[in-house]
């Protein structure tokens, strides 16, 4: 039998208004499908693979061996408090028992429980959201590391929300609406934010397979210790923006990296270096990271020196 794979969402431009929806976190973590009983615990990833052995803080049952299956999301906070799928990334893919416990102290996850499947062996998919909420409410998951999100009604509010504390965006789903398993369903729309800001170009590199066409920039952020390293951006740059760019970089050439601190080697394998004059503006994804999430390129603020950033 094959495993089972979780219903999805649907992007949309614009957080559905009205009494026929309710409104969620869209949370930065690993989609789990959790099916437990009275003596299994087994975790399967999105595309239908057992991941248990990653996650034994999340794995420990949590309900006295009730039969259920749930669907939810592994998070982990970063640094400033906000759930960051960067952070997961060091736990994601650990199958050695003992190094998933030792990631456990350092990184410590939680499973956000959005949907409850299946219940002392009932298969509760058709019945309507509200009743699987209800039913999912009441299994009494507040003091565990599984966790029950709360819902909002106004979306507009939790969509305002999110975008300032630096969360990853909003899913909106239909009341009365069944869960339909491995569907991509329009009773379900997702809406992540973008947020846009301003970074100072540090490197570029070239088109594969070229050595003077330029298809993406190195940016860095202003700190106190010098021009720090977010990534790379090649969204948005081609043709006549990459042709400008490359005009506008090729006489700020340098020998040596512009960046503070160390630039990975897969990025700075084959960069031309400039020097840290030229701010640019970004759309990304998130806001709290280390490294630029999905970043697509604006244009040139050439109202901007570097020194305006810090």
């Amino acid at each position: 039998m094959p495993a089972p794979r979780p219903m999805l969402a649907t992007p949309t431009e614009h957080v559905p208004p009205g009494e026929d929806w309710v409104h969620e976190v869209k949370w930065d973590g690993v989609r789990i499908l959790l099916d437990a009983g009275p003596d299994r615990v087994r975790m399967l990833s999105r595309n239908g693979n057992v991941v248990t052995a990653a996650w034994p803080d999340v794995a420990a049952h949590q309900l006295g061996g009730r039969d259920v299956l749930l669907d939810g999301e592994v998070i982990a906070l970063n640094e400033r408090g906000v759930p960051d799928f960067r952070v997961l990334q060091h736990r994601m893919h650990v199958r050695r028992a003992n190094d998933a416990e030792r990631l456990v102290e350092r990184i410590p996850a939680t499973y956000m429980v959005f949907d409850l499947l299946r219940l002392d062996g009932a298969d509760v998919t058709a019945r309507p959201l509200e009743e699987r909420r209800a039913l999912l409410e009441g299994l009494g998951l507040e003091a565990t590391r599984w966790q029950v999100p709360a819902q909002y009604d106004d979306g507009a509010m939790l969509f305002d929300a999110t975008l300032q504390q630096g969360l990853e965006g909003v899913v909106s789903k239909r009341r009365g609406s069944r869960y339909r398993l491995d569907t991509r369903s329009r009773d379900w729309l997702k809406r992540a934010h973008r947020h846009r800001g301003s970074f100072v170009v540090g490197g570029w590199r070239p088109q594969e397979g070229t050595t003077n066409r330029l298809a993406a920039l190195l940016v860095g952020e202003m700190t106190p210790d010098g021009l720090a390293y977010r990534g790379r951006v090649g969204s948005g740059i081609a043709g006549a923006r990459a042709r400008a760019l490359q005009d506008l970089l090729e006489p700020l050439t340098r020998s040596d990296s512009p960046f503070a601190d160390e630039v990975p080697r897969v990025d700075a394998a084959g960069t031309t270096w400039v020097e840290p004059r030229v701010v640019v503006d970004l759309d990304t994804h998130g806001l709290g990271y280390d490294r630029l999430r999905q970043p697509s390129y604006r244009g040139v603020r050439t109202d901007l020196a570097p020194e305006d950033l810090g």
